[in-house]
């Protein structure tokens, strides 16, 4: 079994503010660090090589060999340091002067000529056998006693050394403490950032079957939180509606079922109370037959109601030729309203954007409601009446005025205008109630109207978008 740790978004937060808060001062000390060192290490070959043009100035063309026997401690002085080496010698031969207080061991280095002037990309760099950087330069001079002379002035840089470490470990612990203090301000301010969204929280885990009409509160919350709040809301206005269809619909069953499960009961049990004839039983069994008939229907619709994916509907709909599917409604219900009287008569042009199965199957039931309620004798009519933002569907049918208290709620389900007009073999109170549904599956309008013995129920088909 899989189980999925679940981390505070608050730490989460605090520990990127750290991480970020390092990673800048830590990218801005390296920066800053590195820049010191480029200094430094001018500022000490400069140095090194102003000093070794004193050297060449002060030997060059002077008793040389009589100021190095007389005057050790002069060039000693110059040096400065115990980190500082000198050394004076003929190539190739044992140096005439060597101050070296730290043993420094000097690398090999090719002198510059006598004319050139030293800079700094004279000057050399080594690691001593410790790593501590070393830097040398070397010149040519012309003693004239002694000849051609090469002097080697080096340092070793561990006071730098030693400065630029330091340095580097205050900007980690700098970093550091810094990252920590903003990982703790960032986790105190986020918590108290993230208030509104605790207290929307348990506002909504407030809200349950019982007070499904109650709603999350926007005023006061950031506005990154309202798209969700509003959200929200809209899902509980979806599932108060939904909860409200369903108690709907279980009441309107329960006493829609009742009253066929009741007669198939009562009858049977008095059929079973004494012996009858054939033909009693004959009457009973198809008595009984109606009776389940009108609930298999009943419950085919309720289905159908209950499946219908707004979204595949949606999705198939197609351009239908007005004229053949009205034709097609009025020749499979001329057969039943000529059992009547009626006379169907269907006329349309243009097309209708819809899905086949569905827009039948709403004319089916207009078309079965309208027959079933006509007065005999007369004409039924069916029309489609294309305009510039869709198709009209008429169907028109002469018999009793309907009170206007009803129109409203004929689309209702279970909803009958005079029960005792219904028969419960051939009426389950859904077939309008379907054509709604099929109707808001593809945003349309429906609606009915009843004046002076004619009753039209209109379906409204929007175009196809461009």
């Amino acid at each position: 079994m899989n189980r999925h740790r679940h981390y505070s978004l608050t730490l989460r937060l605090a520990l990127i503010f750290a991480l970020l808060a390092f990673a800048l001062l830590a990218t801005l000390g390296v920066t800053l660090y590195r820049e010191l060192e480029r200094e430094l290490i001018k500022r000490d070959d400069a140095a090194l090589i102003s000093r070794a043009n004193q050297l060449r100035n002060l030997l060059n063309d002077g008793n040389t060999l009589e100021l190095i026997k007389s005057k050790p401690e002069l060039f000693q002085n110059m040096l400065g340091n115990s980190e500082s080496v000198l050394s004076i010698a003929a190539p190739g031969q044992q140096a005439l002067l060597l101050v070296n207080p730290g043993n420094i061991q000097i690398p090999p280095v090719s002198p510059v000529t006598k004319d050139h002037a030293l800079g700094l990309a004279d000057v050399q760099h080594f690691l001593d056998v410790s790593g501590v950087p070393l830097a040398t330069v070397a010149a040519s001079i012309d003693t004239g006693d002694l000849g051609s002379l090469q002097i080697t002035v080096g340092r070793l840089m561990a006071e730098r050394t030693t400065m630029l470490g330091r340095y580097r470990l205050n900007v980690f612990i700098l970093a550091s403490i810094a990252a920590v203090i903003l990982a703790l301000v960032g986790y105190v301010l986020v918590h108290r950032g993230l208030v509104p969204l605790r207290r929307l929280a348990s506002h909504a885990q407030g809200i349950g079957v019982s007070n499904l009409a109650e709603r999350l509160d926007s005023h006061g919350a950031p506005k990154e939180l309202l798209p969700m709040i509003d959200s929200f809301n809209t899902m509980l206005e979806r599932l108060a509606k939904g909860f409200i269809q369903l108690g709907q619909v279980s009441t309107d069953m329960a006493h829609e079922l009742r009253t066929p499960i009741n007669n198939l009961l009562g009858e049977t049990q008095v059929a079973l109370q004494q012996s009858r004839s054939m033909e009693s039983y004959q009457q009973l069994l198809a008595s009984n037959v109606e009776e389940l008939e009108r609930l298999a229907r009943m419950l085919d619709n309720m289905l159908f109601l209950a499946r219908t994916d707004p979204v595949s509907a949606l999705r198939q709909r197609q351009e239908l030729d007005a004229a053949d599917e009205v034709e097609r409604i009025a020749d499979y219900f001329e057969g039943l309203a000529g059992d009547v009287g009626m006379h169907i008569v269907g006329l349309g042009e243009g097309v209708i954007w819809a899905e086949p199965m569905l827009l039948r199957r709403a004319l089916a039931n207009l078309c079965a409601n309208a027959i079933k309620y006509g007065a005999p004798n007369t004409e039924l009519s069916i029309q489609a009446i294309p305009t510039t933002g869709g198709t009209h569907l008429r169907v028109s049918n002469h018999g009793q005025t309907i009170a206007a208290e009803h129109l409203p709620r004929l689309f209702e389900r279970f909803y009958r205008v005079d029960e005792s007009r219904e028969c419960s073999s051939q009426s389950n109170g859904l077939g309008l109630s379907i054509v709604a549904t099929i109707m808001q599956l593809h945003n349309g309008r429906y609606g009915v109207t009843s004046e002076g013995g004619v009753t039209c129920f209109e379906l409204f088909f929007p175009a196809q978008e461009a």
